[in-house]
């Protein structure tokens, strides 16, 4: 079982209308903002919930899609061509001061998902305002990647090939994210920013993306009767996987220390879920290559290891990781029942018990920004 993070996809953001802010030259200019503000109404719509059309009006509006996830997708796949094409236009003008004045009438403002303020907020959720168009792709691709995320999840029950591959393209929006969109912004940062627009931050999300893209292919190999060997190598590479992540996410609390503990618990749970089914593998590995009593000291190890570690969280993710503990003694019990009655061996001691070696084969699908290439003219 997969633990389920949804957090990053609860963005919202207020209404943006470029039209009132931008100063079209021409028509179609106007034209083109026009659309580029209905595009956006529909994002804005469906993530802060707040449209007054009904569920088939939605469904014809996105082409028969049926999932909000799907929609939502879909919304910000119309959206993301056209600003990429503004973003471009804009850049082209020479009065950066213009830039400034018409970027600080948008009044572009998101809240934060991983922001820890966000959840102790009584007064409603917080919003962020960074007067730069970076900021609005920034967050618009974040969003894009949590709902590919979302939709990857919800896809899992009934196709594990499809949600691999868009847990993949999740991770590859995000990898895009962290290394070509945020380090341009961070010029424009103030001291108050939503993680969102850290670079690290998303270099940890591509990280969990990657991770869970290898859990559901372990998923599927299991289903095709894999070797204990390499299940126990594909686990652990999961494992290390989310380790690295623990690792860019330190370092991103550095740059940003309004990071939500949630996500650190959400890492540290599901790395310690993985790692119980690598050793749970390795033990069968070694059990067939006739070294039964290697296998319970790897047992043993594992859940003194586990049981050491507080693991907060919610609920959900204690109770599975319980389960799979519970499990994990039952095992030990009894390989150590059978060692005794049978095989008499040794028991080694920890330093001498084998390693195992992880496999990391998730890789991203690299995110290719698409620009609907349009004219636009506006009043210097």
């Amino acid at each position: 079982m997969m633990l389920h993070f949804r957090d990053p996809a609860k963005l919202k953001t207020k209404k943006i209308v470029f039209e009132e802010a931008y100063a079209a030259r021409d028509s179609t200019t106007l034209e083109q903002l026009k659309e580029l503000s209905s595009k956006r109404r529909m994002i804005e719509e469906s993530i802060n919930e707040s449209s007054s059309i009904t569920t088939a009006i939605a469904r014809e509006m996105s082409g028969g899609l049926t999932s909000r996830s799907e929609q939502v997708l879909h919304n910000l796949e119309m959206y993301l061509p056209l600003l990429e094409n503004f973003i471009f236009h804009v850049g082209m003008i020479s009065n950066f001061g213009q830039i400034v004045r018409w970027n600080s009438e948008l009044k572009m403002q998101w809240t934060s998902a991983l922001s820890s303020s966000s959840f102790f907020n009584f007064k409603g959720p917080k919003y962020f305002q960074i007067n730069s168009l970076q900021f609005e792709i920034g967050m618009t691709l974040f969003l894009y990647g949590a709902i590919l995320r979302e939709r990857a999840l919800e896809v899992l029950p009934a196709d594990l090939v499809q949600s691999a591959t868009l847990f993949r393209e999740a991770a590859g929006v995000f990898h895009h994210l962290a290394h070509k969109v945020l380090p341009i912004l961070q010029y424009s940062l103030t001291a108050e920013r939503p993680p969102e627009v850290v670079s690290s931050v998303s270099a940890v999300m591509s990280l969990i993306c990657l991770a869970e893209a290898q859990a559901v292919t372990i998923k599927r190999a299991e289903e095709k009767g894999t070797t204990v060997g390499l299940l126990a190598k594909l686990h652990h590479g999961v494992a290390e996987l989310l380790d690295d992540a623990a690792g860019v996410l330190n370092t991103a609390s550095r740059e940003c220390n309004d990071i939500s503990s949630r996500i650190v618990e959400f890492i540290s749970c599901c790395k310690a879920l993985h790692e119980l089914k690598s050793q749970k593998y390795f033990a069968e590995s070694l059990k067939i290559a006739n070294q039964f009593g290697a296998a319970i000291g790897v047992l043993r190890v594992a859940l003194v290891d586990v049981k050491k570690k507080k693991m907060p969280g919610q609920e959900s993710w204690k109770c599975v990781l319980k389960e799979e503990i519970d499990k994990f003694a039952e095992l030990l019990r009894k390989h150590e029942h059978e060692n005794e009655f049978v095989w008499h061996e040794k028991v080694p001691s920890e330093d001498e018990l084998p390693k195992p070696e992880g496999n990391k084969i998730a890789s991203i699908i690299p995110y290719q920004p698409k620009r609907w290439e349009r004219q636009l003219a506006f009043k210097i």
